[in-house]
């Protein structure tokens, strides 16, 4: 069986391996700048910018989930952000991804949140299908959009 726990500094270390192990699944391992730093100091600094939730059997770190706040303007409450899952390959289909969604719906409701959110790549079908079985619904009318690196940085430092 598993356990599901909230993460400390201590995890830091594994965090950052969980996050190469998804990168290498994702095939982005190229973009991952993170940093055992980095992620120390946003996740445990001064200013917390997200949390953790790890899965464990039998004393192995068998996924993560990392998750923050967001806010609905229309709903006018917080809503739950899941940035990134992973369960490492051996300990799939034994409810993990489950147990972590329930989790952070449960969190979500504690914390009074309208919604929970995520995004997942086109390709991924096995995560697609999964999230299908829990009532999850595609935002097909919605694109995302992302600023990064210089493009950020061009647009922060216009002088108009």
């Amino acid at each position: 069986m598993f356990i599901l726990r909230a993460a400390t500094t201590a995890d830091v270390p594994v965090i950052y391996e969980l996050i190469a192990e998804l990168a290498e699944y994702e095939k982005l391992r190229d973009q991952v700048d993170a940093t055992p730093a980095g992620i120390h100091s946003a996740l445990f600094g001064e200013r917390r910018y997200a949390e953790v939730l790890l899965a464990e059997c039998q004393a192995t770190v068998a996924g993560f989930a990392l998750y923050f706040h967001n806010f609905s303007t229309f709903r006018g409450k917080p809503g739950l952000y899941l940035e990134d899952l992973f369960v490492r390959p051996p300990f799939r289909r034994l409810g993990i991804g489950t147990a972590f969604f329930r989790r952070m719906a449960q969190i979500a409701v504690e914390r009074g949140c309208a919604r929970m959110e995520w995004s997942v790549l086109d390709w991924n079908t096995p995560a697609l299908d999964f999230y299908r079985s829990l009532g999850a619904v595609a935002m097909a009318d919605w694109t995302v959009h992302r600023l990064t690196d210089d493009a950020l940085l061009r647009l922060a430092n216009r002088g108009d």
